[in-house]
């Protein structure tokens, strides 16, 4: 199947890393569907595509009737999706003795349940085509904590159980389910800091500096490619050795 037969979401592909793996995946010569929460994330999104007939939508992977809205959109104007890149996430940081019941929920639900909700809805019509590719997009936090992010830790943890858990139940029909914890990104999250706060960070790194965007999509590209067809319930880490 040629690439751009081959159709791709992209969730919360209006920004940062999302947009990011999107770019790249247009590029590659996939056919892709990045998603956002607003109309104007999913304009933008839509002008971002250059090289196939993808294009935004709308959706929200809260909510459960605007998944199955955009999916059967999808559906009825490319046909089966083959890949599946789940990157939609949100933080709410807060100590623990001070996060409220919102600030937990609201992260559970964006950053793991979505995974559950997105992907159950696409998974049917994968094993049906006996073919395809899902990426969960984690997070360093994932594998070795923060202090201030227990809800985006643990849900980012839990989407290491989950991903190796359904590369477990899929993988008798040909469908590789992976993930990437990316460490410290040059996002706008992190132009927004202090020359003296990227020092502190990098200080820890041992290479020495943040990440591009560039080198987390690049790995999106391979998981996505042929090369990686023996590659299942694996996590990838890109964090520049700061966890190992």
């Amino acid at each position: 199947m040629a690439k751009k037969d081959k159709v791709i979401l992209v969730t919360g592909a209006n920004r940062g890393i999302g947009l990011n793996i999107l770019q790249r995946l247009d590029l590659d010569g996939y056919t892709v569907i990045g998603t956002s929460r607003s109309d104007d994330g999913a304009n933008l999104i839509s002008q971002q595509i250059k090289n196939s007939d993808g294009k935004g939508l709308k959706m929200d992977v809260t909510d459960q009737e605007s998944i199955n809205l955009a999916i059967n959109r999808i559906q009825e104007g490319y046909g089966t999706i083959y890949g599946l890149v789940n990157n939609a996430g949100i933080t709410e940081d807060n100590l623990l003795m001070r996060m409220s019941d919102e600030q937990w929920l609201s992260v559970i639900e964006t950053n793991l349940t979505s995974l559950y909700r997105v992907t159950k809805s696409l998974v049917k019509d994968m094993m049906k085509a006996r073919q395809g590719r899902i990426i969960n997009v984690g997070s360093i936090v994932g594998v070795m904590g923060n202090a201030g992010q227990s809800n985006y830790s643990a849900s980012k943890s839990g989407l290491l159980g989950f991903t190796k858990s359904l590369a477990r139940e899929l993988s008798s029909r040909n469908i590789n389910v992976n993930s990437i914890s990316p460490g410290f990104i040059d996002t706008d999250m992190t132009k927004a800091l202090s020359d003296e706060q990227i020092d502190n960070l990098t200080k820890n790194i041992p290479l020495g500096r943040i990440a591009e965007s560039s080198e987390v999509s690049s790995v999106v590209s391979f998981l996505l490619s042929e090369d990686s067809s023996y590659i299942t319930g694996e996590n990838i880490n890109v964090n520049g050795g700061i966890y190992m």
